[in-house]
């Protein structure tokens, strides 16, 4: 990949930024080192991202235009198109296949995420070879395959792995926001990315739902010994849901490949039925439930325990209000609970660190 840093992007999210499948091209706004020169949505055409986004100053004055040719208007233009979605089945939708090739056409980079191979198509391919740009499938699996071996981790190493009670929750966002809560308080962390959007982020990695199945578990654990050699505190992204009929194999073979000593278990308080599911009214089941099952499926390997509740609180405008539920969480299970998205990760941290032996920034 290219190094993080070195790329000026346009992200590709037309009529899809205010969705939920815009979470690639969000978390790549609010985290990717990358600047982002415009995002590609015809129906946001004219208003900034900070309207959708808050007033961070990192991304609120990125402007959404109509078209590419828009964006390679700008005084600074982009030199890479990001794929900015993250659909169900992962398909490039059709209405951009003309977008992509103008990008291609005009000698830019273009990266995805999709489980559809853009290198893999015979006209894009052609066009990157005529221009010269670059074709970049995140998602394409990596030549190494290994099955797991057992391996431990090294001694001094405290490897947290983020899980959920449904998918689309922000394990990602907890992540990242525990990973530089820890570099804060002075302890040497690692952010392990296991999809799409935490690769574009920080530039290496695996997307862990492309492997094969006999090879989940291997590579989550030589990923995880990557992350030892660079620091002590790991951090891995969680993907999917232990109960999700769709998603349920790559956070078993999470749980499984990257033996963490501990998880913390993230929930968005509000949200009653699975995404990206029919709900056949069957609704989420209660969080120490969640606990209890994350727990048994981690100890018939190695032993772990959810430590703390990481909460998605975006459905309560109210801060105060958001802070009532934390507070109500946390009586509940009997664990501390924060929303280290919206106040910040270094309360969380601290208490997963004490809660692990350490001592408490």
């Amino acid at each position: 990949m290219t190094e993080p840093g070195a790329r000026r992007l346009v992200i590709l999210a037309e009529g899809e930024f205010a969705g939920e499948t815009s979470k690639t091209a969000r978390g790549v706004l609010r985290y990717g080192p990358d600047p982002v020169r415009a995002v590609i949505d015809s129906t946001l055409a004219g208003r900034r991202v900070g309207e959708f986004m808050g007033d961070d100053p990192r991304y609120r004055d990125v402007p959404f235009v109509g078209s590419l040719d828009d964006a390679l208007a700008l005084a600074e233009p982009p030199d890479t198109l990001l794929v900015g979605i993250a659909p169900a089945g992962g398909k490039l939708p059709a209405s951009w296949r003309g977008i992509v090739s103008q990008a291609l056409r005009c000698g830019l980079d273009v990266v995805s995420g999709l489980h559809l191979f853009l290198a893999d198509d015979p006209e894009f391919a052609a066009l990157a070879g005529a221009s010269g740009g670059r074709l970049v499938d995140l998602r394409r699996p990596p030549e190494r395959m290994e099955i797991s071996s057992g391996r431990r981790h090294l001694p001094g190493k405290q490897v947290i792995l983020t899980v959920g009670t449904d998918c689309a929750l922000g394990k990602m966002s907890v992540a990242l926001e525990l990973t530089d809560a820890a570099r804060r308080q002075g302890v040497q962390s690692v952010f392990v990315p296991t999809g799409q959007t935490g690769m574009m982020i920080a530039g290496w990695g695996v997307t862990i739902d492309r492997v094969a199945a006999d090879f989940v578990q291997g590579t989550v654990e030589w990923l995880v010994e990557q992350a030892e050699a660079r620091g002590d505190w790991i951090f891995v992204e969680g993907q999917g849901s232990l109960d999700h009929p769709a998603y349920s194999s790559v956070t078993v073979g999470l749980i499984h490949g990257a033996t963490p000593q501990a998880m913390v278990m993230v929930h968005q308080p509000g949200r009653l039925y699975r995404s990206h599911w029919p709900a056949y009214e069957d609704p989420l089941k209660p969080l120490p439930a969640f606990i209890r099952a994350h727990e048994t499926v981690a100890n018939l390997v190695a032993p772990s325990k959810v430590v703390a509740i990481a909460l998605n609180t975006s459905l309560y405008a109210d801060d105060s209000e958001a802070r009532e539920i934390i507070a109500a969480v946390s009586d509940e299970v009997g664990l501390p609970a924060a929303d280290p998205f919206r106040f910040g990760g270094d309360d969380l941290f601290a208490a997963i660190r004490q809660q692990l032996g350490g001592q408490p920034a």
